[in-house]
């Protein structure tokens, strides 16, 4: 079996805020193995990306801030390294896609310069060095023409082009993972299915380890071995992708899987979670799902569970998972 390349552990991060402290990540624990992809998902504002961004430590600091918990890779903890020893691991060791294309390149750079900057102070390369690499991996990721798109702006790119960029930025180091936040979001269906099946063939052909931020429950059953579930800042439910897909235990995923509309059923309505997720400076008392949750009791309202093995190699937060 693979060794674990990335070991996160009773990971904490808040924010300090007019409102108060918010806690967006509270004690999350996964790993993620040599040529793995886990895939990480969760509606809107539940700490997803903010769990991947510790992982680089590009959150601000402040206001945002370690309250506990260890990120591991390749056995050495992040969270302790300076910013000068980050930047050898920021886009060298680590390569990381961001959610928006259309914002995340710079506007008055042209793409070889951006793809470049990974090479900034790695007297190793020489200047011809660094532009062939950089060319080489604009041909890696489909990108035709790569002499000429090498000069162009962001501008005069498609929202695809602009994807498969963000890309070979991210790939250009020669990582050994790569973190993806939602790469998909601002593309429309038939390059996603390009983007998607791009990674895809990249990580079989260098054997790299992904993370896959995602609210796509599709992306994640076509793409990942792994899967963690996310809600309210909390992991609710881990395991293998066939597992969890397969033997939901957390009344959270099942909430999910129940919201996604089917090709084949009679059933022509959505059922939706009820409620909305708690406010993240005002968590409630116990079970932080109690308040949506159809099988919450006081149990639920007074205590919160543990995140507990359920079938070997899958974990759920719930006292009442065996429903």
């Amino acid at each position: 079996m693979a060794k674990n390349i990335l070991e996160i552990k009773n990971l904490t991060f808040s924010f300090h805020t007019y409102g108060g402290v918010v806690k967006s990540v509270r004690d999350v624990s996964f790993n993620v193995r040599e040529g793995e992809i886990l895939g990480i998902v969760g509606e809107s504002g539940c700490g997803k990306s903010v769990t991947s961004q510790c992982i680089l430590k590009l959150n601000p600091e402040p206001p945002g801030f370690f309250e506990g918990g260890s990120i591991k890779y390749k056995g050495e903890e992040i969270i302790t390294k300076t910013d000068r020893e980050m930047r050898k691991i920021r886009g060298v060791e680590i390569g990381f896609i961001f959610q928006d294309p259309m914002t995340s390149l710079n506007p008055t750079m042209t793409v070889g310069k951006q793809i470049e900057e990974v090479f900034v102070g790695r007297k190793e390369m020489t200047r011809a060095e660094v532009r062939e690499r950089a060319l080489e991996i604009l041909r890696l990721v489909g990108i035709n023409e790569p002499e000429r798109r090498y000069k162009q702006y962001p501008h005069e790119l498609s929202g695809g082009m602009k994807q498969r960029v963000m890309i070979a930025i991210a790939l250009v180091g020669k990582p050994s993972i790569i973190i993806a936040d939602e790469p998909t979001t601002a593309l429309d269906v038939t390059i996603q299915a390009q983007v998607l099946e791009m990674m895809q063939d990249l990580k079989q052909k260098f054997n790299t380890s992904m993370l896959l931020i995602t609210h796509d429950l599709g992306v994640v059953a076509q793409n990942c071995d792994m899967v963690a579930v996310i809600y309210a800042g909390q992991i609710v439910e881990y395991g293998s992708v066939l597992d969890v897909f397969k033997h939901m235990h957390h009344p959270y995923t099942v909430g999910l899987f129940d919201s996604i509309p089917q090709i084949d059923s009679a059933v022509t309505r959505l059922k939706p979670i009820p409620g909305l997720m708690p406010d993240p400076t005002d968590l409630p008392e116990g079970c932080n799902f109690s308040t949506r949750c159809p099988y919450a009791d006081e149990k639920c309202k007074a205590n919160e569970p543990e995140l507990e093995e359920v079938r070997p190699g899958h974990f759920a937060r719930c006292f009442h998972c065996k429903h």
